[in-house]
């Protein structure tokens, strides 16, 4: 079957066929979004073809055959498929959260018709006025409240829709921390020679074996003021509406919290930082020391990923990434004066100081 004879059987199927369609702006990503007017009736068409991606990480494959198999496999695990998206839906449905609600979804060709949450991104009710440091504070109890269960290893949507979540391992952390060195300098004044690699690669691996050490949870992973919704006419923690999470994997606490506290769109003001993190602490009854030490290794280890992501796109073509950096810098200098990243802190001032100095 044609992916248009597919499309055209799913909005037959969940009654938009004579919807109006109209684009929604697109990220970095190869999805792309429509939004669905019929009437009163509002929907989102999630347009996610299975080629335009390398094929995510089968469950079970070794390093040697996940490099073989592209980026997806290596680095990232998923691969923006329609399936993870709805099985990731389902399962935070099932802990009372505010996940769209999938109305019916081709897996094969790549389409789901999603229900519509509205526009009030955090970014955007913050920017008019919204009240920064209570939206964060939320955002922070959904997290303490997602963290609070246990991982599990697949997760299921409507229709029976299955799909394994796997552990965000040591080949994951090492190929996406390389992402700083392989492409700075390309976009920035940054020398890696072979020393400066091999000594990269030296620390590089200490912060994975950090990361390893720490606690798995369940990890949302692109959890950031553009992915959150604000629905205040909601309850509880049903009032931050929440997208683009079919990236989940068994990862960290601290990675969710340095996507949503190292954003790299706004600036988060220092007041809603501190108070997302002692809503989260206040909530789970966390050790402080252990959950600062966890966001400062993590987020270092995250921020570089984008600034070397970014840098990549940049070169690519894609400029407007260009202008996220200087930010970056910022975050990145902020995490490695945490006492456990003294060596990650000195070799990233040996090769990238003008950066870090004028971002600090």
């Amino acid at each position: 079957m044609q992916r248009s004879d597919a499309l055209a059987r799913l909005l037959a199927e969940t009654g938009f066929a004579q919807a109006e369609r109209a684009p929604l702006a697109g990220d970095a990503s190869t999805r792309r979004y429509e939004r669905l007017r019929l009437g009163q009736r509002r929907a989102i068409l999630m347009d996610a073809p299975k080629s335009a991606e390398s094929a995510p990480c089968p469950p079970g494959a070794t390093p040697d055959q996940r490099r073989a198999m592209g980026w997806n496999a290596a680095a990232r695990l998923a691969a923006s498929r329609v399936e993870a998206f709805v099985a990731v839906a389902g399962y935070l449905e099932q802990l009372g959260l505010a996940a769209p609600a999938v109305y019916g979804a081709d897996c094969e060709a790549g389409y789901a018709v999603l229900e519509d949450l509205g526009d009030d991104l955090y970014a955007r009710v913050i920017a008019d006025g919204a009240d920064e440091v209570a939206l964060y504070e939320e955002a922070a109890r959904v997290l303490a409240h997602v963290h609070a269960n246990v991982p599990p290893s697949r997760v299921e949507g409507v229709g029976g829709v299955a799909w394994p979540i796997q552990d965000y391992d040591a080949l994951a952390l090492e190929v996406n921390a390389d992402l700083f060195i392989d492409w700075l300098p390309r976009a920035e004044n940054v020398r890696i020679d072979d020393a400066a690699r091999a000594r990269w690669e030296t620390i590089r691996d200490a912060l994975i074996v950090k990361a390893l050490g720490f606690p798995r949870a369940f990890t949302i992973r692109d959890y950031h003021a553009e992915n959150l919704l604000w629905l205040p006419e909601r309850e509880g923690l049903q009032r931050v509406g929440l997208l683009d999470f079919q990236d989940a994997v068994r990862g960290w606490r601290g990675w969710d919290f340095s996507m949503l506290l190292h954003d790299a769109r706004r600036d988060v003001s220092r007041a809603a930082h501190a108070a997302a993190i002692r809503a989260y602490l206040e909530t789970t009854g966390a050790d402080t020391q252990a959950l600062e030490r966890e966001i400062a290794v993590l987020g270092a280890i995250n921020t570089m990923r984008i600034l070397g992501r970014f840098a990549q796109l940049a070169h690519d073509g894609k400029t407007r990434y260009a202008a996220f950096m200087p930010r970056m810098w910022g975050h990145l200098a902020r995490t490695l004066d945490h006492p456990a990243l003294e060596d990650a802190r000195a070799f990233a001032r040996e090769v990238a100081r003008p950066y870090l100095e004028r971002a600090a």
